[in-house]
């Protein structure tokens, strides 16, 4: 089990590795947190990967395609167990790739901690099928965030364009 020193250690050396790597262009390093209580957190940090202007999600997000936003994996840190589609997780590092379809997403979360976008199905800790819908104004840029939902329970949710998809991960 991480103790909170080991969980920061890997938080500020996945921030260090993001601050190296040059952002091109339309790509910008992003993170977003949820806390369950003031010891007790998950955060995810990402690739927020601009829309080009005047083009719509669905000429840049590769529908039915293993999609790393902005060419790399999001990353999951949690000091704390999580569940996820009755999937049990230890507290750690994961990666985190898409499948987007046009009306609907699938989350893999894979056990390797590589940053470098390459996507193996033998590191797959679970596949979870996203909830989705669409949004009333188009998003301009690829966007992850929590919603603390209830007392356990935090929601991913990622836009793109007029598209959302959002999972449970629930604490143990």
């Amino acid at each position: 089990m991480f103790h909170l020193s080991q969980w920061l250690i890997l938080v500020l050396f996945s921030l260090s590795v993001s601050a190296s790597v040059a952002a091109e262009g339309s790509v910008s390093d992003a993170n977003t947190t949820c806390n369950f209580d003031s010891q007790k957190q998950i955060a995810v940090d990402y690739q927020q990967l601009q829309l080009p202007a005047g083009r719509k999600a669905n000429t840049v997000v590769p529908y039915g395609k293993v999609w790393a936003p902005g060419g790399k994996p999001l990353t999951l840190f949690t000091n704390t167990p999580l569940s996820i589609a009755g999937k049990n997780m230890a507290d750690g590092a994961y990666t985190m790739f898409v499948v987007p379809e046009e009306k609907s997403w699938t989350l893999i979360i894979s056990k390797s901690t590589d940053i470098s976008g390459k996507y193996d199905e033998a590191n797959d800790l679970v596949r979870v099928p996203m909830q989705f819908g669409k949004l009333p104004q188009a998003e301009t840029a690829f966007t992850a965030y929590f919603a603390h939902v209830a007392t356990d329970q935090c929601n991913l949710r990622l836009d793109v364009g007029k598209d959302r998809a959002w999972v449970v991960f629930q604490r143990k």
